[in-house]
């Protein structure tokens, strides 16, 4: 190749580098691109993020979330527009196995609901619904997440149970067995979006939001100590633990949302564990 040809390739490289580089040059994305995980990201203010043919909420300053389901494909596109420029990214999302948990002596009113209250239990999904997608510029998942409890892992996310021999929904929590009656701390800030005492399906029922779509829910609670519209930091005992509504014995029944994609604790714990703020902050 003649150094006039290398010359006039560079020059188009220089010219494509020059034309991308206000958006492929400020995308940041930490966190696992894996089944159930959360990522952080970060792009030059004022630049739109749409994933998967969703608009995501970016902030001011340009900080982002987005999250990856139990079942997200192979491969995910990211795409960045600003100023009639647009670039697409692609990522590859590492595929999980799940376990199978076989769970016998669950009482069949609890497996199969009467008909008498479907309308109660369509009316409290409507209520978890609403509590989580209520998108707010909060940004308080940014200081990361510790465990709103300590004990054995009785129950992981992803996996299959059968009550009593017949195939359920996939569990998208982390089971933590506790006594009934421990206290059981907030992962971060948030603001608290619903407080229910007594959910056919989850029993004591909370909802924390953290921002930007990002909230912990913390189901089977046999006491909740905070009220909606409460704000809440990181480690202050907000409910106990109980084994109200369907639930076999007392244990924490902790997830994570993004929306209404369900996502990993123990991934989000492990990516993005809790930092605490500078002195004086």
């Amino acid at each position: 190749m003649s150094q006039r040809t290398i010359t006039r390739w560079q020059a188009i490289l220089g010219m494509l580098l020059m034309l991308a580089g206000p958006l492929a040059g400020a995308l940041e994305v930490r966190g696992k691109w894996q089944q159930g995980g959360l990522l952080l990201g970060t792009v030059a203010p004022g630049t739109a993020v749409v994933f998967e043919g969703r608009s995501v909420d970016v902030s001011p300053a340009g900080d982002f979330v987005i999250g990856l389901g139990r079942d997200a494909p192979p491969q995910v596109t990211l795409v960045l527009k600003r100023d009639g420029e647009r670039i697409e990214n692609t990522y590859e999302v590492a595929q999980r196995d799940y376990d199978i948990q076989r769970i016998e002596g669950v009482p069949q009113r609890t497996v199969t609901p009467p008909e008498s209250e479907l309308a109660r239990i369509r009316e409290e999904a409507r209520l978890v619904r609403q509590a989580r997608g209520e998108g707010s510029p909060r940004r308080d998942y940014l200081a990361g997440f510790e465990r709103p409890l300590a004990g054995p892992i009785t129950g992981v996310y992803g996996s299959q149970r059968f009550y009593n021999g017949e195939p359920r929904r996939p569990h998208f929590g982390l089971d933590i067995a506790a006594p009934a009656g421990t206290p059981v701390s907030a992962p971060a800030d948030g603001l608290v979006r619903l407080v229910h005492d007594d959910m056919y399906f989850s029993g004591g029922t909370l909802i924390i939001d953290h921002g930007h779509g990002v909230s912990s829910t913390f189901i089977h609670l046999s006491e909740i100590l905070v009220e909606e519209g409460q704000r809440v930091r990181a480690g202050d005992r907000v409910a106990r633990v109980g084994a109200s509504g369907r639930a076999t014995g007392p244990h924490l029944d902790w997830r994570i949302n993004w929306f209404d994609v369900r996502i990993d604790p123990a991934l989000v714990l492990d990516a993005f564990p809790r930092r605490e703020p500078p002195a004086g902050d």
